[in-house]
């Protein structure tokens, strides 16, 4: 057999060419196509969305709280209403970013 890459002369069984080591056979499966990086909105838009809820959160601590106000384990239900709005919006922006 003759390698198609150098055209050395090589055993009929082999399976890459001695002198180059290029494959005497075409590939059984093709390698995956790299896909180029979408723009980096999505962080950016990510972390603007965090800093807002940063301070709101930051203002929303700055308030009075009236003496009837119910809290769970000693933080108002808004503040822990806003953290976990803001975790839910990251695991969201996460989940959309492995789409693409």
């Amino acid at each position: 057999m003759i390698c198609r890459s150098c055209g050395t002369e090589i055993a009929d069984k082999a399976i890459v060419c001695f002198r180059c080591g290029a494959g005497t056979s075409d590939p059984v499966r093709k390698p995956a196509a790299i896909r180029p990086r979408r723009g980096r909105i999505l962080p950016l838009l990510a972390l603007i969305l965090l800093v807002l809820l940063a301070l709101f959160l930051g203002q929303a601590g700055n308030t009075v709280v009236p003496e009837n106000y119910r809290v769970v384990m000693g933080v108002p239900y808004g503040i822990v209403a806003g953290i976990l709005i803001g975790i839910a919006i990251v695991l969201l922006l996460v989940r959309i970013s492995r789409r693409r």
